[in-house]
C-alpha cells in the first residue's frame, strides 16, 4: 500500500508542471536591460538618416570635384580644402559671420537677460507683456526683413531720418560693411530677444523665492541679488540658449539674404562687395549659383568646424562667469 502511494505522488509531481518563476525572472532581467535602449532607439533611428548619414555623405563630397547637375567629376581628395584656405571670399564671408554673431548675439542675450527680470518682477497685466516679446518671433522673418528694409533706406528710411536730427548725414546701410552688419544685426535682435527672455524668465520663476526673502533681511539691493542669487541659478538656461544662439548666429541666411534687394534676382550675394555675405550665402552661391557641390561641401564643413568650436568656447566661458557670480 505504501509503495502504491508513493508512485502515485512521484507521478502526481511529474505531471506538475514547472515553476514559471525562472522565465518570469528571465523576462525581468531582458526587460531592464534592453528596454532603455528600445525607448531611445527612434531617436538615434532619425538622427542617423537625417542628421549623422548627411554629415558623412557631404564629407564624401567635399572630396570629390561634384558638380550639381553633371554629378561626380572624380576623387580630389583635399584640394578643395586646400582651395578654400586660399580663397579670399572664403575668409571675407567668415569675417561677416563672426562679425554678424557678435553684434547680433551678445546684445541680445544681454537685452533678453534684462527682459525676464523685468517681467518677472510682477508688472500688471504681465501676460499681456509675456505675450507681446514673444510676437516678433512668430511673424514671418520675410516680414520682418521687408520691415527693417524700410526702416534702414539711404534716402527715405526711418532711422536716417532720427539720425538728421542729431546731425547725422544719411548712411547708405547696405553699401557700407559695419552699417550692414549693424542693420542685419538689429533685425536678428528684435526677432529673437523676446523668444529668449521667455526662456530665462521660466527659469527664474523656478528660483526658490526664500533665498531673496534671506538676501533682502541681510540688506542685498536687487542688482546684487540679481548677480548673486538670479544668474546663478539659472545658468543651465544660459548655457542651452548661449550654445543655440551660437549655432543659429554662425548659420546666418535669410535676414542678410532678404536684406540684399539683388539676392533674388542672382544680382548679388549680400552686397554689391560682399560686404555682408555670409558663410552659408557663400555656400549657397556656390552649390546653387555655380552648381560646384563638392566646394559647397568643403564650405558646409567648415562650417560645422566653425560652430562647434566657437560653441565650445561660449560654453566653457558662460559656464566659468555664470560660476563665479
Amino acid at each position: 500500500m505504501t509503495a502504491v502511494s508513493t508512485k502515485t505522488e512521484a507521478a502526481q509531481a511529474a505531471s506538475v508542471p514547472s515553476s514559471p518563476e525562472p522565465k518570469r525572472f528571465w523576462l525581468s532581467g531582458w526587460d531592464a536591460r534592453y528596454t532603455p535602449y528600445l525607448i531611445i532607439a527612434p531617436f538615434f533611428l532619425v538622427f542617423g538618416i537625417f542628421g549623422l548619414y548627411p554629415l558623412v555623405y557631404t564629407a564624401w563630397v567635399s572630396l570629390h570635384d561634384w558638380q550639381l547637375i553633371d554629378g561626380n567629376q572624380g576623387f580630389v581628395g583635399l584640394a578643395n580644402y586646400v582651395e578654400l584656405f586660399g580663397d579670399a571670399k572664403f575668409w571675407n564671408a567668415l569675417f561677416n559671420t563672426l562679425s554678424l554673431f557678435v553684434l547680433s548675439t551678445v546684445p541680445q542675450l544681454l537685452a533678453a537677460l534684462g527682459l525676464a527680470a523685468l517681467l518677472d518682477r510682477g508688472l500688471r497685466g504681465s501676460a499681456f507683456w509675456r505675450a507681446g516679446v514673444l510676437l516678433p518671433n512668430v511673424i514671418s522673418v520675410a516680414a520682418v526683413a521687408l520691415v527693417f528694409a524700410q526702416f534702414f533706406g539711404r534716402d527715405f528710411g526711418i532711422v536716417n531720418f532720427l539720425l538728421g536730427f542729431v546731425g547725422i548725414d544719411p548712411i547708405d546701410w547696405r553699401a557700407e560693411t559695419w552699417a550692414s552688419h549693424l542693420a542685419v544685426s538689429t533685425m536678428v535682435m528684435w526677432r529673437w530677444t523676446g523668444y529668449n527672455s521667455l526662456l530665462y524668465l521660466a527659469a527664474m520663476q523656478s528660483v526658490p523665492k526664500d533665498m531673496y526673502e534671506s538676501a533682502t533681511l541681510d540688506g542685498a539691493s536687487r542688482w546684487r541679488m540679481f548677480w548673486a542669487i538670479t544668474v546663478p541659478s539659472i545658468r543651465p538656461t544660459i548655457l542651452f540658449t548661449v550654445v543655440t544662439s551660437t549655432i543659429g548666429g554662425l548659420q546666418l541666411f535669410a535676414e542678410p539674404a532678404l536684406f540684399d534687394p539683388g539676392f533674388a534676382a542672382n544680382n548679388s550675394s549680400g552686397g554689391s562687395d560682399r560686404q555682408f555675405q555670409t558663410l552659408v550665402m557663400y555656400m549657397y552661391e556656390k552649390g546653387f549659383r555655380l552648381f560646384d557641390a563638392g566646394y559647397s561641401a568643403t564650405i558646409a564643413w567648415m562650417l560645422f568646424v566653425v560652430v562647434l568650436l566657437v560653441a565650445v568656447v561660449n560654453f566653457t566661458l558662460t559656464r566659468r562667469i555664470a560660476g563665479k557670480g
